[in-house]
């Protein structure tokens, strides 16, 4: 399966839309970024049922910084539009891997009731 590019007006549906999305923050200029992108490219062969997903930080600078990227390459991995897992640095295969079977294995009802109690949390007034 081949990557998506994603932009700042595609992205918010793309996560929403699909179970699973991981997201490869990028750029050109970027060694590490070069590095992992076959890496990346050849997991997205393999993981049927993820959408394997890239941003190039210096065309979408504005989603960027909405992100919060601050270093470069950043993965990013999203399940029933939750953000599960975000890590800068290139991975190797095997780690990668990990991290795509975590995806999948999570308890989603868990992470719905996890989410909710933060949300609660945050709107709870404060004495």
């Amino acid at each position: 399966m081949a990557t998506t590019e994603l932009t700042a007006q595609t992205f918010q549906q793309t996560v929403t839309d699909n179970d699973i999305v991981l997201v490869d923050l990028w750029a050109s200029w970027c060694g590490p970024c070069q590095r992992f992108a076959p890496v990346y490219d050849k997991a997205s062969e393999t993981n049927d049922g993820v959408l394997f997903a890239k941003v190039d930080t210096e065309a979408e600078q504005a989603l960027a910084a909405a992100l919060d990227i601050s270093s470069i390459p950043t993965l990013m991995a999203f399940r029933e539009g939750i953000l599960v897992f975000r890590q800068a640095g290139a991975l190797p295969a095997d780690a990668l891997q990990q991290v795509i079977d975590g995806v999948k294995g999570l308890d989603m009802d868990d992470v719905h009731r996890q989410v909710e109690q933060a949300r609660a949390a945050q709107e709870a007034p404060t004495a």
